[in-house]
């Protein structure tokens, strides 16, 4: 390994440059000098929805800079890639997750079902659109865009009277006290990998690939791939209304022996909230690409790709 620091390259928003620096932080505590780059992405420019501005606008800019030798490793939310593998680079680790559940932010410490019919709750995700409209409870979910600041700014001033986040976001930045609810996965389950970070590295750079796989957790990698499987097999970008979550719990084989398995559920919704399909899937561990992309056969049989179909002129 090179005397230089590692290049850390992340997007400039305070939840991603405080990801990446733990990341930083990591590898100047094992004995590897280390920096963060600063890299702009199309994604942070823009202001309008994610779902029309496409998959990878927040990752392609930090990608490019790994193929062009800028950075020497890209710090990504994994929530936010493609699954498309990106060919020259390898994704070399998924460091330990944090919590993968949605969280609520509302006025006067409000739960979700305390919230008043008509109230309005703001989110991008057309996925927590989906399943929010599916719970039934009357609210007006409006379009969110913006930095973290500026989301929570839009209750604090009164404008929205809720907003909803990845609660790892929160957790990270030190913004835990906003929360008002953790949202449990049976009222919306999470986007795929939400809460993992992904560490991505040139594959030539076989030095950097074996550091960065000192960083994995195995149990987190895992649930991830099932989880991204599902994406994949339904052929579904980033900001499609699709919610996955893996776990890797403790089982026993036929003769009793402790095994570990993955747990992994997936669901579908339509956007006006008609209808969330729902599948699930236990299996080993070594088969987690698998066993998410059989959910995803499941949901796809019972009509998912037509559910998710967004309606002609809708933009919510």
């Amino acid at each position: 390994m090179t005397a230089n620091p590692i290049r850390v390259g992340t997007r400039g928003s305070v939840l991603a440059t405080t990801q990446a620096g733990t990341i930083r932080d990591a590898l100047i505590a094992a004995g590897h000098p280390a920096e963060l780059v600063i890299i702009s992405t199309s994604g942070d420019r823009s202001m309008s929805p994610v779902q029309t501005i496409g998959v990878g606008v927040f990752t392609a800019e930090l990608r490019d800079a790994l193929l062009d030798d800028r950075v020497d490793i890209a710090v990504h939310s994994y929530k936010d890639m493609p699954t498309a593998p990106q060919p020259g680079l390898t994704i070399a680790a998924v460091p330990p997750r944090e919590d993968s559940r949605d969280a609520l932010v509302a006025r006067d410490g409000l739960v979700l079902g305390e919230l008043p019919a008509g109230s309005t709750v703001g989110t991008s995700a057309p996925r927590r659109v989906a399943q929010l409209r599916a719970l039934g409870l009357g609210l007006d979910v409006v379009p969110l865009r913006g930095n973290l600041e500026r989301r929570l700014g839009r209750v604090d001033s009164g404008e929205l009277d809720a907003i909803i986040l990845a609660r790892a976001g929160l957790d990270r930045t030190d913004r835990t006290h906003r929360i008002t609810e953790t949202l449990d996965p049976l009222q919306m389950l999470p986007a795929p990998a939400q809460g993992a970070l992904a560490l991505e590295c040139r594959t030539s750079d076989v030095d950097m690939v074996a550091l960065l796989r000192t960083l994995d957790d195995p149990a987190s990698h895992s649930a991830v791939i099932a989880e991204r499987a599902v994406l994949a097999e339904l052929e579904a970008g980033c900001s499609a209304p699709v919610g996955a979550l893996a776990e890797v719990v403790e089982s026993t084989d036929a003769d009793g022996n402790p095994i570990d398995e993955i747990s992994i559920r997936g669901c579908a919704a339509a956007l006006d909230g008609s209808e969330v399909l729902r599948a699930s899937r236990v299996g080993p561990v070594e088969d987690a690409e698998a066993l998410g992309r059989a959910v995803a056969v499941e949901l796809i049989e019972r009509g998912a790709a037509d559910l998710m179909r967004e309606p002609e002129g809708h933009h919510s």
